[in-house]
């Protein structure tokens, strides 16, 4: 049976609203702080969103296999635009029926919902715009996807691939950057996956992420247990604020440090979330953003959406566990990586996860609470030697 990868290409409509002209000169924003960083702009921008909505053509691209559905728009930053789970049947990326953009982007237009990827500054100049495509396949029934564009702010060429599997349950996605300059170039890269805020999101941290950190690391507190001030609220004697209904002021908390390769959102009343997995020493960076539970985020959530609701943005960073932090290419220098998304369902708090399982293990008071998820990745084979290993583990740790 020919159980390869599907992938095709498919002209979507989606209700838009439409955004202002280009600004034909040039503008000079000396001095202008973004996302904690500073210097001056050479780049047109937009500055204009429109309040008129009506139905547009998008080229989509689809990859499939038996347990995920992907939709990817070169169109709009190459972003993917909806993450299907066919087993769970549920959006496991927050998916926005509207195209309605806001003056968050670098340059004007961004919109909310799917997986954005910053580079090479946050919220990049081209996420509004149209990037290159190519599709191949694999003589093990894999494909992949490659967006890639030569950016205009540092001249690197830039890469990301996205591969599904025919037997694995995730999205693998691959990261190339190359500087083609005579001289070195500043970058950065945040993979930002939005997923589904309101009373029933948690955010998945490891066991180890004791404490977070604002951006430039100008405030800290403890996590998930907030016990004192944190953007100016007052969490004593005790507050989680790993719970988005508990954030009542736009928040961004990234993780002091962890040692693990994961992390993750979870949405309790849909039993089920998204998991990130990449090498922790090349990929440290994880963070929480959330507009905040309160008038002024809800106002934000009905300026990027009409109908779906808040959402939280589950930042990755390679390279850095911060933001603004940046990290250079020499001349003539390529740095690659490799970031997974896959879904995950009824555990809620994981304490470890890869891509073959994940693990909730916990002490209680009067024993231990565990449970396990087979992610579909392995063979019933390399599942009976991980759950080997694992009871051998619990046996040892209880």
């Amino acid at each position: 049976m020919n159980n390869s990868v599907k992938v095709w290409q498919e002209v979507v409509t989606l209700p838009t609203y439409s955004v202002g002209k280009v600004d034909s000169n040039p503008l000079f924003l000396e001095k202008r702080v973004y996302q904690g960083s500073s210097g001056n702009v050479y780049l047109m921008v937009i500055d204009s969103i429109s309040d008129h909505k009506q139905d547009k053509s998008y080229q989509a691209i689809y990859l499939e296999n038996d347990y995920l559905k992907v939709m990817l728009l070169p169109e709009l930053g190459g972003r993917i635009h909806k993450a299907y789970d066919k087993v769970n049947e549920r959006d496991f990326v927050y998916c926005n029926d509207v195209i309605k953009p806001a003056l968050v982007g670098l340059l004007g237009p961004w919109i909310s919902g799917g997986i954005e990827f910053n580079w090479p500054q946050h919220h990049r100049p081209t996420t509004f715009m149209p990037v290159d495509f190519k599709i191949e396949h694999h003589t093990d029934g894999s494909a992949t996807v490659w967006m890639g564009e030569v950016e205009h702010m540092y001249g690197l060429q830039v890469m990301a691939g996205f591969k599904l599997y025919p037997n694995k349950a995730l999205i693998e996605i691959t990261g190339k950057i190359y500087n083609g300059n005579e001289t070195p170039r500043q970058f950065l890269w945040w993979s930002n996956p939005a997923v589904k805020g309101g009373d029933d999101h948690q955010s998945i941290f490891p066991p180890d992420v004791t404490a977070v950190y604002d951006h430039g690391k100008r405030d800290v507190s403890a996590f998930p247990i907030a016990v004192g001030e944190y953007y100016k609220v007052d969490y004593s004697p005790g507050t989680d604020i790993s719970r988005y209904k508990n954030l009542p002021v736009p928040t961004s908390y990234m993780a002091d440090k962890s040692s693990y390769d994961f992390v993750g959102a979870y949405s309790h009343d849909e039993k089920g979330g998204l998991l990130h997995i990449a090498n922790h020493h090349v990929s440290p960076g994880k963070k929480q953003w959330t507009w905040g539970n309160c008038d002024f985020g809800l106002a934000w959530d009905r300026n990027l959406t009409d109908e779906n609701g808040p959402y939280i943005e589950l930042m990755t960073g390679v390279y850095t566990d911060n933001q603004p932090d940046f990290t250079w290419l020499d001349s003539h220098e390529e740095k690659s990586f490799v970031q997974h998304f896959l879904p995950y369902s009824e555990l809620a708090q994981v304490h470890n996860a890869n891509t073959d399982m994940a693990l909730k293990l916990q002490r209680k008071s009067n024993g231990v609470d565990w449970g396990s998820t087979q992610l579909p990745t392995c063979t019933t084979a390399e599942w009976s030697l991980i759950m080997t290993k694992k009871r051998w583990w619990m046996r040892k740790s209880i």
